[in-house]
Protein backbone atom coordinates (compact mmCIF):
# COMPACT_ATOMS: atom_id res chain seq x y z
CA UNK A 1 0.00 0.00 0.00
CA UNK A 2 1.17 3.45 -1.05
CA UNK A 3 0.15 4.79 2.47
CA UNK A 4 0.78 3.67 6.44
CA UNK A 5 -2.56 2.27 7.08
CA UNK A 6 -4.43 3.62 10.34
CA UNK A 7 -6.39 0.88 12.62
CA UNK A 8 -8.27 1.98 15.09
CA UNK A 9 -8.18 -0.89 18.08
CA UNK A 10 -11.56 -0.03 20.42
CA UNK A 11 -11.30 -2.48 23.60
CA UNK A 12 -12.35 -1.13 27.12
CA UNK A 13 -8.95 -2.86 28.22
CA UNK A 14 -5.29 -0.87 27.56
CA UNK A 15 -4.05 -4.16 28.66
CA UNK A 16 -5.73 -5.74 25.04
CA UNK A 17 -4.60 -3.44 23.01
CA UNK A 18 -0.87 -3.71 24.13
CA UNK A 19 -1.52 -7.05 23.20
CA UNK A 20 -2.69 -6.05 19.81
CA UNK A 21 0.08 -3.43 19.30
CA UNK A 22 2.73 -6.50 20.23
CA UNK A 23 1.17 -9.11 17.97
CA UNK A 24 1.19 -5.94 14.65
CA UNK A 25 4.70 -4.79 15.49
CA UNK A 26 6.96 -4.74 12.24
CA UNK A 27 3.72 -4.75 10.20
CA UNK A 28 4.13 -0.60 9.67
CA UNK A 29 0.50 -0.35 10.64
CA UNK A 30 -0.33 2.85 12.43
CA UNK A 31 -2.69 2.10 15.54
CA UNK A 32 -4.88 4.07 17.35
CA UNK A 33 -7.19 3.59 20.76
CA UNK A 34 -10.05 4.25 22.11
CA UNK A 35 -10.92 2.77 25.71
CA UNK A 36 -15.00 2.59 24.61
CA UNK A 37 -17.33 2.79 22.16
CA UNK A 38 -18.92 6.06 22.38
CA UNK A 39 -15.77 7.76 22.55
CA UNK A 40 -14.39 5.62 19.21
CA UNK A 41 -17.74 7.12 17.63
CA UNK A 42 -16.85 10.67 18.37
CA UNK A 43 -13.34 10.04 16.86
CA UNK A 44 -14.93 8.50 13.97
CA UNK A 45 -16.54 12.44 12.87
CA UNK A 46 -12.80 13.81 12.63
CA UNK A 47 -10.95 10.93 11.80
CA UNK A 48 -11.48 7.31 9.50
CA UNK A 49 -9.34 4.06 10.06
CA UNK A 50 -8.79 2.00 7.23
CA UNK A 51 -9.54 -0.43 9.29
CA UNK A 52 -11.37 -1.14 13.34
CA UNK A 53 -10.31 -4.02 15.48
CA UNK A 54 -13.74 -3.91 17.88
CA UNK A 55 -14.10 -5.83 20.96
CA UNK A 56 -17.53 -7.08 21.72
CA UNK A 57 -17.71 -7.51 25.42
CA UNK A 58 -17.74 -3.76 26.93
CA UNK A 59 -19.47 -1.78 29.47
CA UNK A 60 -22.53 0.91 27.78
CA UNK A 61 -22.12 0.43 24.66
CA UNK A 62 -21.40 -3.30 23.69
CA UNK A 63 -19.45 -3.76 20.64
CA UNK A 64 -22.21 -5.21 18.29
CA UNK A 65 -24.13 -2.14 19.25
CA UNK A 66 -21.15 0.13 17.97
CA UNK A 67 -21.14 -1.61 14.68
CA UNK A 68 -24.28 -1.67 14.23
CA UNK A 69 -24.14 3.06 14.65
CA UNK A 70 -20.86 2.63 12.50
CA UNK A 71 -22.03 0.68 9.65
CA UNK A 72 -24.76 2.58 9.57
CA UNK A 73 -23.67 5.55 8.74
CA UNK A 74 -22.84 5.94 4.94
CA UNK A 75 -19.33 7.68 5.30
CA UNK A 76 -18.27 4.73 7.22
CA UNK A 77 -19.78 1.74 5.68
CA UNK A 78 -16.30 1.28 3.62
CA UNK A 79 -14.34 0.73 6.54
CA UNK A 80 -14.04 -2.84 6.99
CA UNK A 81 -14.67 -3.92 11.15
CA UNK A 82 -12.80 -7.03 12.60
CA UNK A 83 -15.09 -7.85 15.85
CA UNK A 84 -12.10 -9.36 18.44
CA UNK A 85 -14.74 -11.72 21.03
CA UNK A 86 -14.35 -14.70 23.34
CA UNK A 87 -17.82 -15.81 22.13
CA UNK A 88 -17.69 -19.05 20.60
CA UNK A 89 -21.50 -19.94 19.61
CA UNK A 90 -22.12 -20.14 16.68
CA UNK A 91 -25.24 -17.99 17.56
CA UNK A 92 -23.08 -15.17 18.95
CA UNK A 93 -20.70 -15.28 15.88
CA UNK A 94 -23.94 -15.04 13.68
CA UNK A 95 -24.88 -12.20 15.52
CA UNK A 96 -21.25 -10.14 15.17
CA UNK A 97 -21.91 -10.25 11.24
CA UNK A 98 -25.51 -9.55 11.23
CA UNK A 99 -24.84 -6.06 12.90
CA UNK A 100 -22.35 -5.62 9.92
CA UNK A 101 -18.58 -6.69 11.00
CA UNK A 102 -16.63 -7.92 8.09
CA UNK A 103 -14.91 -10.89 9.78
CA UNK A 104 -13.76 -11.84 13.62
CA UNK A 105 -11.46 -13.22 15.61
CA UNK A 106 -11.83 -15.35 19.17
CA UNK A 107 -9.68 -14.53 21.93
CA UNK A 108 -7.22 -15.48 22.64
CA UNK A 109 -5.89 -13.68 19.89
CA UNK A 110 -2.91 -15.81 17.52
CA UNK A 111 -0.76 -13.20 16.41
CA UNK A 112 -0.43 -15.17 12.63
CA UNK A 113 -4.35 -15.41 12.68
CA UNK A 114 -4.55 -11.99 13.29
CA UNK A 115 -1.88 -10.84 10.66
CA UNK A 116 -3.76 -12.81 8.65
CA UNK A 117 -7.38 -11.44 9.03
CA UNK A 118 -5.58 -7.48 9.25
CA UNK A 119 -3.64 -8.09 6.29
CA UNK A 120 -6.84 -9.71 4.11
CA UNK A 121 -9.46 -7.00 5.34
CA UNK A 122 -6.70 -3.84 4.33
CA UNK A 123 -6.68 -5.81 1.00
CA UNK A 124 -10.71 -5.18 0.40
CA UNK A 125 -10.34 -1.59 1.98
CA UNK A 126 -7.53 -1.08 -0.38
CA UNK A 127 -9.96 -2.64 -3.58
CA UNK A 128 -12.72 -0.44 -2.37
CA UNK A 129 -10.79 2.66 -1.98
CA UNK A 130 -9.76 2.34 -5.76
CA UNK A 131 -13.49 1.52 -6.82
CA UNK A 132 -14.37 4.77 -5.26
CA UNK A 133 -11.80 6.40 -6.92
CA UNK A 134 -12.41 5.35 -10.21
CA UNK A 135 -16.42 6.04 -9.63
CA UNK A 136 -15.09 10.03 -8.96
CA UNK A 137 -13.01 9.68 -11.94
CA UNK A 138 -15.26 8.34 -14.28
CA UNK A 139 -17.84 10.86 -12.51
CA UNK A 140 -15.66 14.11 -13.35
CA UNK A 141 -14.93 12.83 -16.85
CA UNK A 142 -18.68 12.58 -18.18
CA UNK A 143 -18.92 15.66 -15.84
CA UNK A 144 -15.87 17.34 -18.36
CA UNK A 145 -17.18 15.93 -21.42
CA UNK A 146 -20.92 16.34 -21.44
CA UNK A 147 -19.38 20.35 -20.25
CA UNK A 148 -17.29 20.72 -23.44
CA UNK A 149 -19.47 18.62 -26.22
CA UNK A 150 -22.56 21.33 -25.24
CA UNK A 151 -20.29 24.53 -26.71
CA UNK A 152 -19.67 22.70 -29.92
CA UNK A 153 -23.12 21.13 -30.42
CA UNK A 154 -24.69 24.47 -29.15
CA UNK A 155 -23.19 26.42 -32.06
CA UNK A 156 -24.17 23.64 -34.61
CA UNK A 157 -27.67 24.05 -33.44
CA UNK A 158 -27.60 27.66 -33.46
CA UNK A 159 -26.23 28.17 -36.80
CA UNK A 160 -28.58 25.04 -38.56
CA UNK A 161 -31.39 27.63 -36.73
CA UNK A 162 -30.06 30.60 -38.49
CA UNK A 163 -29.57 29.36 -41.72
CA UNK A 164 -33.13 28.40 -41.45
CA UNK A 165 -33.80 32.54 -41.64
CA UNK A 166 -35.31 34.01 -44.93
CA UNK A 167 -33.29 36.46 -46.23
CA UNK A 168 -29.74 35.48 -45.35
CA UNK A 169 -26.96 37.22 -47.39
CA UNK A 170 -24.65 34.74 -49.21
CA UNK A 171 -21.45 36.19 -46.43
CA UNK A 172 -24.11 35.15 -43.68
CA UNK A 173 -25.14 31.75 -44.61
CA UNK A 174 -21.52 31.16 -45.48
CA UNK A 175 -20.03 32.19 -42.23
CA UNK A 176 -22.70 30.16 -40.31
CA UNK A 177 -21.14 27.34 -42.15
CA UNK A 178 -18.17 27.43 -41.00
CA UNK A 179 -19.12 27.69 -37.81
CA UNK A 180 -20.65 24.87 -38.18
CA UNK A 181 -17.84 22.90 -39.83
CA UNK A 182 -15.55 24.42 -37.26
CA UNK A 183 -17.64 22.80 -34.03
CA UNK A 184 -18.13 19.07 -36.23
CA UNK A 185 -14.35 19.59 -36.74
CA UNK A 186 -14.23 19.98 -32.25
CA UNK A 187 -16.41 17.11 -31.76
CA UNK A 188 -14.44 15.03 -34.18
CA UNK A 189 -11.01 15.93 -32.08
CA UNK A 190 -12.65 15.51 -28.81
CA UNK A 191 -13.79 12.28 -29.92
CA UNK A 192 -10.77 11.01 -31.94
CA UNK A 193 -8.93 11.90 -28.61
CA UNK A 194 -10.55 9.49 -26.70
CA UNK A 195 -10.53 6.50 -28.78
CA UNK A 196 -6.51 7.29 -29.53
CA UNK A 197 -6.17 7.31 -25.45
CA UNK A 198 -8.34 4.08 -24.75
CA UNK A 199 -5.88 2.45 -27.18
CA UNK A 200 -2.85 3.65 -25.91
CA UNK A 201 -4.10 3.01 -22.24
CA UNK A 202 -4.81 -0.63 -23.21
CA UNK A 203 -1.76 -0.98 -25.42
CA UNK A 204 -3.60 -2.14 -28.45
CA UNK A 205 -2.71 0.86 -30.32
CA UNK A 206 0.39 -0.12 -32.75
CA UNK A 207 2.14 3.46 -34.28
CA UNK A 208 2.80 3.23 -37.63
CA UNK A 209 6.63 5.02 -37.86
CA UNK A 210 7.75 6.82 -40.90
CA UNK A 211 10.15 9.23 -41.54
CA UNK A 212 8.89 12.85 -41.92
CA UNK A 213 10.56 16.52 -42.55
CA UNK A 214 10.08 18.26 -39.29
CA UNK A 215 10.47 21.32 -41.24
CA UNK A 216 6.88 20.26 -43.38
CA UNK A 217 5.22 19.04 -40.38
CA UNK A 218 5.51 21.73 -38.30
CA UNK A 219 4.69 24.30 -41.22
CA UNK A 220 1.27 22.20 -41.65
CA UNK A 221 0.38 22.37 -38.00
CA UNK A 222 0.80 25.75 -38.23
CA UNK A 223 -1.53 26.18 -41.24
CA UNK A 224 -4.67 24.40 -39.65
CA UNK A 225 -4.74 26.69 -36.82
CA UNK A 226 -4.03 30.14 -38.19
CA UNK A 227 -7.85 30.55 -38.76
CA UNK A 228 -8.56 29.92 -34.95
CA UNK A 229 -5.33 31.88 -34.05
CA UNK A 230 -6.24 34.72 -36.13
CA UNK A 231 -9.93 35.03 -34.08
CA UNK A 232 -7.66 36.12 -31.27
CA UNK A 233 -4.80 38.11 -32.94
CA UNK A 234 -2.51 36.14 -31.64
CA UNK A 235 0.60 35.74 -33.95
CA UNK A 236 2.62 32.09 -34.08
CA UNK A 237 6.36 32.94 -34.87
CA UNK A 238 8.46 29.93 -36.63
CA UNK A 239 11.54 28.78 -35.58
CA UNK A 240 12.09 25.70 -37.71
CA UNK A 241 15.21 23.90 -39.34
CA UNK A 242 16.17 23.64 -42.84
CA UNK A 243 14.02 21.34 -45.16
CA UNK A 244 15.53 18.43 -45.75
CA UNK A 245 15.77 16.22 -42.54
CA UNK A 246 13.32 13.09 -41.04
CA UNK A 247 12.56 12.08 -37.78
CA UNK A 248 11.02 8.18 -37.56
CA UNK A 249 7.29 9.21 -36.22
CA UNK A 250 3.47 8.04 -36.64
CA UNK A 251 2.84 11.19 -38.36
CA UNK A 252 -0.75 11.12 -37.67
CA UNK A 253 -0.26 11.08 -33.64
CA UNK A 254 2.17 13.67 -33.78
CA UNK A 255 0.41 15.70 -35.60
CA UNK A 256 -2.17 16.13 -32.99
CA UNK A 257 0.43 16.20 -30.34
CA UNK A 258 1.19 19.49 -31.94
CA UNK A 259 -2.96 20.71 -32.77
CA UNK A 260 -3.01 20.23 -28.93
CA UNK A 261 -0.64 22.28 -28.13
CA UNK A 262 -0.64 24.99 -30.25
CA UNK A 263 -4.81 24.80 -29.75
CA UNK A 264 -3.68 25.09 -25.78
CA UNK A 265 -1.33 28.11 -26.26
CA UNK A 266 -4.27 29.97 -27.98
CA UNK A 267 -7.00 29.19 -25.31
CA UNK A 268 -4.53 30.81 -23.02
CA UNK A 269 -2.73 33.29 -24.31
CA UNK A 270 -4.49 36.92 -24.25
CA UNK A 271 -5.23 38.10 -27.72
CA UNK A 272 -2.66 40.27 -29.59
CA UNK A 273 0.12 38.31 -28.22
CA UNK A 274 2.57 35.59 -29.68
CA UNK A 275 3.42 32.37 -29.39
CA UNK A 276 6.57 30.78 -30.46
CA UNK A 277 7.32 27.77 -31.80
CA UNK A 278 10.51 26.31 -32.20
CA UNK A 279 12.19 22.83 -32.65
CA UNK A 280 15.37 21.60 -34.31
CA UNK A 281 17.25 17.98 -35.02
CA UNK A 282 19.44 17.00 -31.44
CA UNK A 283 22.60 15.86 -32.33
CA UNK A 284 22.52 12.35 -31.07
CA UNK A 285 19.47 11.69 -32.89
CA UNK A 286 15.74 12.03 -32.62
CA UNK A 287 14.25 16.29 -32.00
CA UNK A 288 13.35 18.88 -29.93
CA UNK A 289 10.01 21.08 -30.06
CA UNK A 290 9.02 23.70 -28.02
CA UNK A 291 5.64 25.69 -27.92
CA UNK A 292 6.29 29.01 -25.60
CA UNK A 293 3.36 30.91 -24.81
CA UNK A 294 2.64 34.33 -23.08
CA UNK A 295 -0.56 33.34 -20.74
CA UNK A 296 -1.30 33.02 -16.91
CA UNK A 297 1.50 30.39 -16.94
CA UNK A 298 1.20 27.56 -14.55
CA UNK A 299 1.85 26.60 -10.54
CA UNK A 300 4.10 24.70 -9.41
CA UNK A 301 1.69 22.21 -8.14
CA UNK A 302 -0.47 22.16 -10.78
CA UNK A 303 2.71 21.27 -13.13
CA UNK A 304 3.03 18.37 -11.25
CA UNK A 305 -0.71 16.90 -12.21
CA UNK A 306 -1.02 19.03 -15.81
CA UNK A 307 -0.46 15.82 -17.51
CA UNK A 308 -2.79 13.60 -15.70
CA UNK A 309 -6.44 12.92 -17.28
CA UNK A 310 -8.92 14.94 -16.20
CA UNK A 311 -6.28 17.78 -14.39
CA UNK A 312 -6.77 21.09 -15.80
CA UNK A 313 -4.77 23.99 -14.67
CA UNK A 314 -6.44 27.79 -13.71
CA UNK A 315 -10.52 27.54 -14.78
CA UNK A 316 -11.12 29.92 -17.11
CA UNK A 317 -15.20 30.32 -17.43
CA UNK A 318 -14.52 31.61 -21.03
CA UNK A 319 -11.98 28.54 -21.88
CA UNK A 320 -13.80 25.32 -22.77
CA UNK A 321 -11.27 22.82 -20.51
CA UNK A 322 -11.55 18.90 -20.67
CA UNK A 323 -8.09 17.98 -19.40
CA UNK A 324 -7.35 15.73 -21.90
CA UNK A 325 -5.27 17.50 -24.45
CA UNK A 326 -2.36 17.27 -22.44
CA UNK A 327 -2.70 14.10 -20.75
CA UNK A 328 -2.71 12.48 -24.34
CA UNK A 329 0.15 14.64 -25.37
CA UNK A 330 2.17 12.95 -22.46
CA UNK A 331 0.75 8.86 -23.66
CA UNK A 332 1.64 9.71 -27.05
CA UNK A 333 4.89 11.47 -26.67
CA UNK A 334 5.89 8.56 -24.47
CA UNK A 335 4.60 5.98 -26.42
CA UNK A 336 7.40 7.50 -28.95
CA UNK A 337 9.95 6.63 -26.14
CA UNK A 338 10.03 10.43 -25.60
CA UNK A 339 9.21 13.33 -23.01
CA UNK A 340 7.23 15.90 -22.68
CA UNK A 341 7.87 18.79 -19.70
CA UNK A 342 5.93 22.32 -18.79
CA UNK A 343 8.17 24.79 -17.08
CA UNK A 344 7.32 28.50 -17.01
CA UNK A 345 8.39 31.41 -19.32
CA UNK A 346 10.58 34.16 -18.41
CA UNK A 347 8.41 36.91 -17.50
CA UNK A 348 4.74 34.77 -18.38
CA UNK A 349 3.30 32.05 -19.98
CA UNK A 350 4.32 28.31 -20.27
CA UNK A 351 7.55 27.08 -22.51
CA UNK A 352 6.14 23.06 -23.43
CA UNK A 353 9.25 20.77 -24.22
CA UNK A 354 8.41 17.78 -26.17
CA UNK A 355 12.10 15.68 -26.76
CA UNK A 356 11.84 12.39 -29.15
Amino acid sequence: MDTQPTILVIDDEPDNFDVVETLLDGENYQLHYAPSGQQALSRLDNFQPDLILLDVMMPDLDGMEVCQRIKSQPQWQGVPIIMVTALTAKEDLAKCLATGADDFISKPVNGVELRARVHSMLRIKHQYDSLQLLLKLREDMVNMIVHDLRNPLASIVLGAEILKFPGLSQKQQQGKVEQILLAGQQLQSLIDSLLLMAKLESGKMVLNYSPVDLHSLCKSALADVEAIAAQKKITFISELPEPGGTIEIDVLMFRRVLDNLFTNAIKFSPSNSQVILRAEYLPAGGAKLQVIDSGKGVSEELRKIIFEKYEVGTRMPEVSQIGLGLAFCKMAVEAHCGTITIENNQSKGSIFTVTI
